[in-house]
This record gives C-alpha cells, structure tokens and sequence, in this order.
C-alpha cells in the first residue's frame, strides 16, 4: 500500500497536487521549467528554514501521532509482506489471541516534511471510516513509539484479483464470476463516494480477497492515492494508474465518477482479457483514453451478452456527468445481485489474454533486469555518475522531482523529459516512487529500447542477454534457471515469484 496522497485545497478550483506516477499529455516543457527553477529556489529556502528549526531532526520524528504506544505488548511482528517508500508491511500475531494481522510499519525519521505526517493521517483515516465495510480490509488499530508508527490491518490471504481468477480449477470462469467481483469494488466507491472520498487508483491489484476458499469476499486495500472531496469541487492533479485512469482527470477536472470509469475498464478486462485502451507509451495510453472507443467486436465479445457491453459502455462513457455513478451501476440488471449475467462459461481466450495481460508487465520488468547484467563497466561508471548527479538529497534513491530538477539543471543524463514519468512508473519495481540504482539502470535500458528496438545493436545485446540465462539453451527462460543464473544481482526476487513457476518466456517475449 502506498502513501502517495496529500490534502486536497478547500476551494472551487480543487487540487493542484502533482502525481509521482503519472504527468499530462498535453503539458507544455516551457511551463515544466518555468515551475522547475521555481522550484529550486523554493526548495533551496525550505531546506535553510527546516535546518534552523528542526535541528536537522527529521520532522516526523518531533510529532506525537496520538496513537496508542503498546504496540510491542500487543503484537509480534513475522514475515515480511512488502514494502514502500515509507515503510514494511509484516504479518504479525496477536499476543493476546494468536490471530494473525497485517501491519505496515511506517518510519518517522522518513517523514521529513509535514505533508508527509498528514498523509499518515488521513491514511488512518480513510481506514477509520471505511474499515466496517464487508468489502474494504479491516482496520484494527494504529500504535507509535519513538521510531514507527503501526498500522494494524485485516490479514488478507487469497491473492490478487486476476491471479485468482486464472488460478480456478478446470478454467471455468463465467459472466457471472466476473459480476460478483465487479459488484463488490463497486459497493467500495459507493461508500466512499457517500463519504465525500474519491479513492483515485481502482484497479486489480489494490484488491485481495480475503481467503483462498471460494465465495471470500473481495477487500479493497489500497487507499494511498485516495482524498476527501466537498461537492461541487474538482481535483486538478493528474492520479492513478495509465490503463485505468479517466478522461476527465487528464483534463485536471476530476471527481467521485473517475473511479466508475476505473471499474469500467477492470469489468472490460474482466470479460475479454485485453484493455480497453493500450499504447506503447504512457502518452499514447493517454491519447488513446481521450480520443478512442473501446472495442467491442473482436473475439470475444460477439459471444458475451448484450447486458454485460450494456453495463461496460454506460461506465465508460466519457463524458462524466453522463455516465452511470457507483449507486446507479449497482442496479443495472447485469451487476446486480441476482441478476442476469450468465453462468455460460466464458470463450477460453478470455483466460489465455488475461494471463498474458498479468504476465506483460512481469515479463518486462525480468527482461530489462536481464538486459542490465550486459552492461560492460564503461557504460555501469557513466550510469553511476549520472545517478549520483541526480541524487541530490544522497539517499540512494531518486525521486521524479530530483529527476525534473536534474532536467532543469541540464545534467546530460540518458532519460529524456517527455518520457520521465512513464519511465519512472514502469521501472519502479515495489511502486514507492522513488527509484535506486539498479532501476536507473533499468530506465537507461528501457529508453534505448524505445528509441533503437529494430537496431543491430539492441538485437544483438537482447540475444547476449537472453542466451545468458537461457541456461538449458531450449529457447525458453524460466524462473527457475533466473535463479541460477550468474550475476543476477538486477534480478529482484519478488519480480522472479510473482511471475510464477509455471511461466516461462521466450525470445520474442523477452
């Protein structure tokens, strides 16, 4: 879960918070710079003003959360589940009954501005007032001491949404299937939405079941991009996540109906296993998002029911104030409990697109992390420089702003400005915003495979790298002989699980 979300403005003219993920199509360069060195200065100033008052102690640490401070009496903390820019999030067990939870531990000495601290909060928030819905992860508790702050969740352990769906036995998957799940993400914006809260990021992988038993409940568990809103006001940032985000938030006037739009397109992939809008670029999925209607000729969609492209074009209409809300989607005789979706299995292709739709962005992440170990120590120490150059603040880490300001600054790197952002989303392999190393590496790759993809070289360096790990030379790459093989330090082992041990991919995969 992420903690990406900030205070919207209590005005008419909404937000004007940027998103670490995504950037405009049509946003000019003169005016990025112009903010740019604008930004220099206003940071320069900031960093005097928080040194002389802070003491150089980070400012989460000066603050007192008003969270319980028994969380060590309470709780034991287990295995690791994940991690993020600000924190881990362990299973633990609770001492007094021995049930297991989810805790994502938050550290204070990260939160070195206030934005930070109130992003924490609302976090808790949001928790607060949604976690007695069936459908949203329950919230326990929050605890702090001097270094973290605990958030005790609902343990959820039946797996992602279409991981779950292409687990199935006997691969019988139906209209029906499809509508319960899509009824339940839909009750989560309805009740945001009755909260006066926009959740921003609806797409499969904010949701996990509950179980692995069938019939468990689907939990919404990601709130990070997540704000309140009054009626009547928009936001003008750009959020959430290229495949799933709505036509109006690229006009920077957006509201409670992008998260509809958003649902609109799972319940598109839901039925044919292939996204509505798709590019090979993040402004291209944009271009495609404002100009393009959905397809719905191709197979499958001759043998799905007319309720079904019914329901899917009443959400993706673009215009939002003509589309279906998340109360009115409710109703519609395909979703509804009861209704009439079909129990008709599903044409066998949906499954197959679908799995390739979950492994395309596993895949690309492996094949560029393998790509990476080519790099002879000529182009490794220039990519260092460049890293170092760009790492203002000497974390170890770069973040878009300090990619912009490089930018802004005329460093000679090899990412380009127009794709920074895209680049950004596409590499950063645990979604924290922020991006080491190894991933700069990665990025650099990625952008010569954009810009030489049909050239000699590139061709020649992704059969080096392909044969590499290729180890049993049958023209398929497991990831089994990823983990064999020499040098794989690029390899990240969460990348290597979530692409499954049944998977394999070949050269043109790769």
């Amino acid at each position: 879960m992420g903690l990406c979300f900030s205070s919207p403005k209590a005005t008419r003219r909404g937000t004007s918070r940027r998103n670490p993920n995504l950037h405009s199509p049509t946003q000019g360069k003169a005016s990025e710079k112009a903010s740019n060195k604008n930004k220099k200065k206003t940071k320069k100033s900031k960093n005097k003003i928080q040194w002389r008052h802070g003491g150089g102690i980070p400012y989460g640490k000066r603050i007192d959360f008003g969270y319980a401070k028994d969380f060590d009496n309470r709780y034991t903390i287990g295995k690791l589940l994940g991690h993020g820019q600000f924190g881990f999030t362990y299973v633990a067990t609770d001492n007094n009954n021995g049930n297991c939870v989810a805790v994502k531990r938050i550290e204070k000495a990260k939160m070195t501005q206030p934005i930070e601290v109130e992003d924490v909060k609302r976090e808790v928030k949001i928790l607060q007032a949604l976690g007695g819905h069936e459908n949203v992860v329950g919230f326990h508790n929050a605890f702090e001491d001097n270094n973290y702050i605990y958030i005790v969740m609902e343990l959820c352990e039946g797996g992602e949404l279409l991981d779950r769906i292409l687990a199935k036995k006997d691969s019988r998957y139906t209209e029906k299937d499809a509508a319960v799940v899509v009824r339940q993400m839909l009750k989560v914006a309805a009740e945001c939405h009755l909260r006066g809260l926009v959740h921003r990021d609806m797409k499969p992988e904010n949701f996990l079941f509950k179980s692995t038993k069938e019939g468990s409940s689907l939990k919404a568990t990601d709130f990070g991009l997540s704000d309140f809103i009054k009626p009547g006001m928009k936001f003008q940032d750009i959020v959430g996540s290229a495949y799933y985000v709505a036509p109006e938030v690229l006009k920077r006037r957006s509201g409670p109906e992008s998260d509809v739009w958003s649902i609109g397109v799972i319940t598109y992939i839901l039925l044919c296993g292939r996204r509505p809008f798709w590019d090979k670029t993040q402004d291209g999925i944009f271009n495609e998002v404002m100009r393009k209607k959905p397809d719905f000729r191709e197979v499958p969609w001759p043998t799905i029911s007319n309720g079904a492209k019914d329901f899917v074009k009443k959400l993706l209409v673009k215009e939002p104030r003509a589309r279906l809300t998340a109360a009115q989607a409710l109703s519609h005789p395909w979703v509804k409990e009861g209704g009439e979706a079909s129990e008709v299995p599903i044409d066998i292709s949906v499954l197959n697109n679908m799995r390739q739709f979950v492994k395309f962005s596993r895949l690309k992440q492996i094949a560029l992390r393998a790509l990476a170990t080519t790099i002879d120590e000529d182009e490794l120490d220039d990519l260092r420089d460049q890293f170092d150059a760009i790492d203002i603040d000497k974390n170890g880490s770069i973040s878009l702003e300090e990619m912009r300001q490089a930018l802004a600054k005329d460093v000679p790197w090899k990412l380009k400005e127009a794709r920074v952002a895209e680049i950004l989303q596409a590499i950063d392999s645990n979604t924290d915003g922020l991006v080491d190393f190894t991933e700069f590496v990665v990025a650099a790759l990625h952008v010569n495979q954009l810009e030489e993809h049909d050239s000699e070289k590139w061709q020649q360096r992704s059969r080096a790298a392909f044969d590499k790990f290729d180890i049993d030379g049958d023209g398929f790459i497991t990831p089994e002989e990823l983990r064999l093989a020499p040098s794989n330090h690029f390899l990240k082992k969460p990348t290597l699980i979530k692409m499954g041990e049944s998977a394999s991919m070949s050269f043109a995969d790769f």
